[in-house]
């Protein structure tokens, strides 16, 4: 194997150290022959984050080594523990609560059945309470604290059996392999296992199980910790685990309540630098709260920078349009994610042509991937660049981050990435020169469909045809045309006129065109795509709507858009799904026609408040807001199914929805700003409050200390009958409000 010496057939030598051989198939998912599953609705998931390591376990803290829904604790794309399981003399505990409402702590309170010990004593149930408190904080933290309600003493044995696969997120989720690289066996000393692979991509993988408190015994990988308890004692087990790679530096020396201490005063200091919202409604608060952790959660500081992560598990990892977007949808609460991350976007634009990745020059990426099968080119995700949409909602970006910050020196360093950006739109991305931007695949594994909604059967004709490629999206069409216009203001203020006019004129070209090549006059609404051969993809989706958001809608056709969006095969009382009842190809509980997105419906909100559809805007919003409210943890998920709310009392969950998922927590933000009718103009020292309207359900919010260049300011906004006015209770610096009726 390449950076390996074999001493034998059974021992290999990796750098200093030597290993006892196990399997060359250890990267295995599945045994032969065994099915793969990766949906299990019967059991809810617990999830604790920070950085790039999370945990994704049962709800009672477990991971069973029989699990194949995608359980683990994972570190760069690697799954570093499959198996992490307690028992009680051999039995699972009995669950009381569990909660993970921290984002990077969780807890769980077990507690005994009837069981008999060694020695002939009965035990009663429920007389035995386990606390399991964990967190992830540069390692995974466990602290177990056992305590005896009998009156009399309890001899307790508690096992923690850990195991490890080490496969790529790829394979976790259903790509196969046929090629491993060594699975080596455990090292056990007194207080540590080590669990190690050797991939095909020559890096060693290690996970370190350190156990402060002293096993009893640990037999294989399993750690036996046995003591006795007397009437009301409690005994404390400490351990760690670390994920090991050679490439990156070890975690900062912690215990665990150091651990909990240091991450604690991270988000303390994050929620105070940021936008300070307060809301009369306490669940709407709520809501907020949980989704401004969630962000926090998401936070992902890496050797390439920082970045929102898209969702957890499948998604902790730099994703283009969804980090993006997820920017966008915070501005209002702190801009600075969104500079971080158009910094590493920038870095990571498209250099040249390679079909293999769907790269090309200025575009920007799609999603990186760190793991094994992307070291070894296996996967084209290092970094995969098949989305058409990423690239003007990069532009955009720029634009809005220049509008909450005024750094016009942040924009004169971007020109090239910026004219770059647009050179790609132009020449890469309108593919037949039509003036529209398409996507056609050239990667064998790349993706069939490159928009958001870029599952293979998204893209399909009334007639139920798939579209053929290239495929040009409605949505990246108004995408393309806001950040035109976004940048010909750019140019303007760099003072290059002849640029702002130029692209001034190419977005007012594509928004003519727009309306004339996608409206539908029999739906009153405008189609999904045109496919290659200019032919409209008449299905009734939510992707035009999008339009809204981008102003590229004509006036004129902007009433019978909302009228056709708001039908109740569209609007199904949760949200707007993405695709109409009436298509044939409409199926609820899919992942793109016919479910709800949140991240959807808030760029929807957002439109329909600019051209004053404040009534539907309201309508759409308390539909999520009551969605919102049957989650744990008042937490939208990536999606959730599109049944109809008169016929269900809450929304259907999708059974591998991502939660939580940066776009679907930003939402929230997104929406409130919508209500509020708020901009930002840094460069002018200059807030916009345009028609501020609150739903019946909120009737005052407070936004304090919100930063604008560099003044901040705090606004109330409160809501009487049908009028919602507001006042400026502080601020700083010279910033004025200008309110447009």
């Amino acid at each position: 194997m390449p950076g390996s010496e074999i001493r034998n057939e059974n021992e290999i030598k990796i750098g200093d150290e030597y290993f006892q051989i196990l399997s060359e198939e250890s990267g295995r998912v599945l045994s032969q022959g065994e099915p793969f599953v990766i949906v299990d609705i019967k059991k809810e998931k617990l999830v604790v984050k920070e950085g790039e390591l999370f945990l994704y376990s049962d709800i009672e803290g477990n991971i069973l080594r029989e699990d194949t829904s995608g359980l683990g604790l994972y570190y760069r794309d690697t799954r570093f523990l499959k198996t992490f399981n307690l028992t009680l003399f051999g039995l699972p505990p009995v669950l009381l609560s569990s909660t993970a409402d921290r984002a990077f702590m969780s807890q769980i309170e077990l507690t005994n059945a009837d069981f008999m010990t060694a020695g002939g004593i009965v035990v009663p149930q429920e007389t035995i309470n386990i606390r399991r408190i964990r967190v992830v904080n540069g390692k995974l933290f466990e602290l177990i604290r056992v305590k005896n309600y009998n009156h009399f003493p309890v001899d307790i044995s508690l096992e923690f059996e850990f195991d490890s696969d080490f496969a790529d997120m790829f394979e976790v989720r259903g790509t196969k392999r046929t090629k491993y690289g060594a699975r080596l066996a455990p090292k056990v000393t007194e207080d540590s296992i080590l669990l190690a692979y050797h991939g095909l991509d020559a890096v060693l993988r290690k996970t370190v199980i350190h156990l402060e408190t002293p096993a009893s015994e640990i037999v294989g990988t399993t750690a036996i910790f046995r003591f006795r308890l007397q009437p009301r004692e409690r005994r404390v087990i400490k351990f760690d685990i670390e994920p090991v790679l050679p490439e990156t530096p070890p975690p900062e020396a912690r215990d665990f309540n150091k651990a909990i201490a240091d991450i604690r005063k991270s988000y303390e200091n994050w929620f105070k630098s940021t936008t300070q919202i307060e809301t009369d409604n306490e669940l709407f608060t709520a809501v907020l709260r949980s989704s401004q952790r969630d962000i926090r959660m998401l936070a992902t500081d890496t050797e390439i920078g920082f970045f929102l992560s898209a969702g957890v598990p499948w998604f902790v990892t730099p994703f283009g349009r969804d980090t993006i977007i997820t920017c966008l949808q915070i501005m209002m609460l702190d801009a600075d994610p969104a500079l971080q991350t158009a910094r590493v976007f920038t870095q990571l634009q498209g250099k040249t042509v390679d079909s293999w990745r769907d790269e090309e020059p200025g575009k920007i990426f799609h999603e990186v991937r760190r793991g094994e099968l992307a070291n070894i080119r296996a996967i084209p995700h290092t970094p995969y660049f098949g989305s058409a949409d990423s690239t003007p909602l990069y532009l955009i970006m720029i634009s809005e981050i220049f509008k909450w910050t005024g750094d016009i020196e942040m924009v004169r360093s971007m020109t090239d990435a910026i004219d770059q950006a647009l050179s790609w739109i132009d020449e890469y991305g309108d593919i037949d020169g039509d003036g529209f931007v398409e996507y056609e695949t050239r990667s064998r594994r790349g993706l069939v469909n490159q928009g958001w909604k870029d599952s293979g059967n998204s893209v399909v004709h009334a007639d139920g045809r798939l579209a053929e490629t290239p495929i040009a999206l409605a949505e990246v069409q108004a995408y393309v045309y806001y950040a035109k216009r976004r940048m010909s203001e750019m140019f303007e203020l760099l003072g290059n006129r002849d640029r702002s006019i130029e692209l001034a004129g190419q977005a007012e070209t594509l928004k003519k065109r727009f309306n004339e090549a996608f409206w539908m006059p029999e739906e009153g609404y405008f189609a999904m795509a045109l496919d290659g051969e200019k032919e409209q993809v008449k299905t009734v989706t939510s992707n035009p709507a999008h339009g809204l958001w981008a102003r590229i809608i004509d006036d004129e056709k902007a009433a019978q858009t909302v009228d056709r969006l708001m039908q109740p095969d569209m609007f199904s009382g949760w949200g707007i799904r993405t695709m109409s009842k009436s298509s044939i190809n409409y199926n609820p509980m899919s992942y793109h026609n016919g479910s709800v997105w949140p991240h959807d419906n808030a760029i929807i909100i957002r439109g329909l408040k600019k051209y004053g559809f404040d009534e539907a805007a309201n309508k759409v919003s308390t539909g999520l807001f009551d969605a919102a409210l049957h989650y744990d943890y008042y937490r939208l998920p990536e999606l959730f199914c599109g049944f109809t709310k008169r016929s269900i009392s809450r929304p259907v969950n999708y059974p591998v929805a991502c939660s939580p998922q940066a776009w679907a927590a930003g939402s929230v933000f997104m929406i409130l700003q919508a209500m509020l009718g708020i901009e930002a103009d840094a460069i002018n020292n200059t807030v916009y409050v345009t028609s501020p309207s609150l739903p019946r359900w909120l009737k005052e919010a407070d936004v304090n200390d919100m930063r604008v260049g560099k003044s901040t300011i705090s606004l109330k906004f409160q809501r009487d009958g049908g009028v919602t006015s507001f006042v400026v209770s502080n601020k700083t610096g010279s910033i004025r409000t200008i309110v447009i009726e």
